[in-house]
């Protein structure tokens, strides 16, 4: 069973021996890339959080006073925020009054028009999070925004919870665990709060994953003898072996426009990225360049040349991207430990992934750029790990 489950289990369960409990964030000295802006509002909480996403994005540097954009966030209403943003000369700016579920939702998604209007990027700010917590001494999944705020502890208590996936709506969240000794494939109904069976047959059930209209489901499973990659619909029937080898296979995800899927498989005698057709056919190796173990991909939706993988570096893990333009990929993260389960957030330029050591499991930002990581979990939660991440 180990065995089996080395490629998608290994790098959860596994540490390696750093001692200290938090490691702070990793600063990149330098950057010359950045846009300095000045962040501002009438109400303290509003600013507090401003300040904490800004300080997350890799493409900004925070001022008290002297940025090239001046940025004003003020309340509305009770789920509205009027974002203002002045470029320093400029005789007048821009106002605009949004609208989110909450409050701090709506601060959140003012903070993403004012990266829109002043880089021309995606903001991610206001994207949820499911991920996995041992809070309270036994393994569940919670879910809240980016910045651990408006948390919801969901009811799936069980062992070795792992890989939650939001569905492309943010209704449901499948993920597998161990509950009955054996790993099997569950569904959470987030609105409901109900959990059920979404696969369980002989052998493994792992790894699954939506497609990105939501009517299709790629998942690991070894009932026929050896773990292949199949793809059911959205409620687990209708299933399709799409690989046939003697290999193991774990991890699929699918291409922006469901019209691909890239996984892990270790073909080549070690785990490497594999894509293939969703409709079927061969599947043909990403040459990466970059480590002779290549886990854990995600596939950029903001840009479709891009994949984040878990790549081996010396005696750890880092994030690193492929890049189909180049043919090649690079490593990404500077982690003084490991940095594991990559997903991308919005922008296709910032990922979150897991940050462990002997002791530690904390979720952070990485900016791919320039390897800035930012910490994301607060310490007092617990372990944090495995992040699926839903654009806003």
């Amino acid at each position: 069973m180990q065995n089996i489950f080395r490629l998608f289990l290994g790098l959860s369960l596994a540490a390696t021996a750093f001692g200290q409990r938090n490691i702070g964030d990793v600063v990149v000295q330098g950057d010359t890339k950045t846009i300095g802006i000045t962040v501002a509002s009438t109400s303290p909480e509003l600013q507090n959080l401003a300040l904490q996403a800004f300080k997350t994005h890799g493409r900004y540097q925070l001022f008290a006073s002297g940025g090239a954009y001046e940025i004003n966030f003020t309340p509305a209403g009770a789920n509205q925020v009027t974002v203002s943003i002045t470029k320093r000369g400029a005789a007048a700016g821009s106002n605009e009054t949004v609208t989110g579920t909450s409050l701090r939702n709506a601060l959140l998604r003012a903070a993403d028009v004012a990266v829109t209007r002043t880089s021309g990027l995606r903001g991610y700010f206001a994207g949820r999070l499911a991920f996995v917590t041992d809070r309270g001494g036994s393994e569940t999944i919670m879910t809240g925004d980016l910045f651990f705020g408006e948390l919801q502890s969901h009811p799936v208590n069980g062992k070795n919870i792992v890989g939650p996936r939001w569905s492309p709506d943010g209704s449901k969240i499948l993920f597998t665990s161990y509950r009955t000794g054996f790993p099997d494939i569950y569904v959470l109904d987030i609105r409901a709060r109900q959990m059920s069976v979404f696969a369980s047959f002989k052998g493994t059930n792992s790894g699954a994953h939506y497609s990105p209209d939501g009517t299709r489901v790629a998942m690991v499973l070894s009932g026929e003898g050896n773990p292949e990659v199949y793809i059911g619909n959205a409620v687990g029937r209708q299933i399709k072996r799409m690989t046939n080898n003697q290999s193991v296979e774990a991890s699929p995800c699918w291409s922006p426009d469901g019209s691909r899927l890239v996984f892990t498989s270790d073909a080549a005698g070690g785990p490497q990225l594999y894509v293939m057709s969703a409709a079927g056919g061969p599947m043909s190796r990403l040459g990466t360049n970059v480590s002779k173990y290549c886990a854990e991909p995600d596939w950029s939706a903001a840009d479709p040349k891009k994949i984040v993988f878990t790549a081996g570096v010396g005696h750890g893990y880092q994030a690193a991207v492929y890049d189909f333009g180049a043919g090649s990929a690079q490593v990404v993260s500077k982690a003084p430990m490991d940095a594991v389960e990559p997903v991308w957030l919005a922008d296709g330029r910032h990922i979150v992934c897991t940050f462990r050591n002997a002791s530690t499991r904390i979720l952070y930002v990485v900016d791919t750029e320039s390897g800035k990581a930012t910490q994301l979990s607060p310490t007092g939660l617990g372990n944090a790990w495995g992040a699926s991440y839903l654009a806003p």
